[in-house]
């Protein structure tokens, strides 16, 4: 059976919420830890397990680690940018330092898993000046990507360390690494998780970059479930190219034998719409025909209108698909 996994966020953050979700088919739930770390989420947990509790089931927790990968750092306010806005990278929009040496005129700069493009105009003393190419609304945390550039970061940060070892006693089952560069990534998470007692969690692999794509024959006996992450991963070239790589991705962990998941943007649209497209459902359906194990939506559940909704359009298109197999 496929799972379905929601994401915790403000809009699913009640025992109310989280109950209907389960109602609604959810198997599991994705805490996004680069926004918040497990001490901080304790009531968020408490509340998840309390709705499990009382629906009866047993659901998967998936910690979403900070990792390698790129974001922006904390913003006063949402910031919005305006097409042909004229924007200080490194001050007005806070950026790790690791990027600043990589901010040379031209550069394109994406924000938010590419729904924000930037372009840098002009190198400052301490960043970049970057004029918007196509704008929208800027929040904390979102990712940054640098197309064509290799910035190598650590596999863990600290706090994703501190996160690890609070794992199992706040009953995750399920571990997911970003950015992952190479089987040597894994196993510094494998070799942590079990150092903290955490041997019977799961490792996620999520692909979203072209390193994770080249690696993937390496990966595959390293990791639990391979994660095909298609926001950052459709900014590793032509988004056009993206349903291919999907498909290939699909391929190589149907041959493996190796468990892999589909997330992002399944139901963009019911982030805003009570309904979904006709063309998010059929993507639903032709990933459970791929042979996906689990299938996720991330802002549908955690800041959407409709996240019970979403959940159930989710859950009913995959159970649909399985019928559908099941019938061949």
């Amino acid at each position: 059976m496929v799972q379905i996994y929601g994401t915790l966020g403000p809009a699913c953050s009640d025992t109310e919420t989280l109950s209907a979700l389960f109602d609604s088919g959810m198997t599991g739930i994705r805490l996004n830890l680069s926004h918040v770390g497990l001490s901080g989420a304790a009531e968020q947990i408490e509340r998840l397990h309390a709705a499990a509790r009382r629906r009866g089931v047993s659901p998967q927790l998936l910690i979403d680690m900070q990792g390698p990968e790129l974001r922006v750092g904390a913003l006063p306010a949402s910031l919005e940018l305006r097409d042909g806005d004229l924007l200080r990278l490194g001050a007005d929009i806070p950026l790790p330092p690791a990027v600043l040496p990589h901010l040379l005129p031209g550069q394109e700069v994406l924000l938010d898993d590419g729904k924000l493009l930037l372009r840098v105009t002009e190198v400052l003393p301490q960043g970049a000046l970057a004029r918007v190419e196509r704008g929208g609304v800027l929040r904390s945390r979102k990712s940054a990507a640098l197309p064509g550039v290799d910035i190598r970061l650590p596999a863990m940060t600290d706090s994703d360390l501190e996160n690890l070892r609070l794992a199992k006693s706040f009953g995750v089952t399920g571990v997911m690494q970003p950015f992952v560069r190479g089987r040597e990534d894994l196993e510094a998470v494998r070799e942590a998780l079990d150092r903290f007692g955490g041997q019977g969690i799961r490792l996620f692999a999520k692909i979203e970059n072209r390193e994770g794509v080249e690696k993937l024959p390496e990966l595959l006996p390293a990791a639990d479930e391979i994660v095909i992450a298609r926001g950052d991963l459709g900014n590793a070239g032509p988004l056009w190219k993206l349903p291919a790589l999907q498909k290939r991705i699909s391929a190589a962990c149907r041959e493996a034998g190796r468990p892999f998941m589909v997330v992002t943007q399944m139901l963009a649209s019911m982030e805003q719409s009570p309904v979904p497209t006709r063309a998010e459902v059929s993507d639903i359906f032709n990933a459970v025909l791929d042979g996906a194990a689990s299938v996720m939506v991330t802002g549908e559940t955690a800041v959407g209108k409709y996240p019970a909704e979403a959940m159930r359009y989710l859950s009913r298109t995959v159970r649909e698909a399985e019928a559908y197999l099941q019938g061949l």
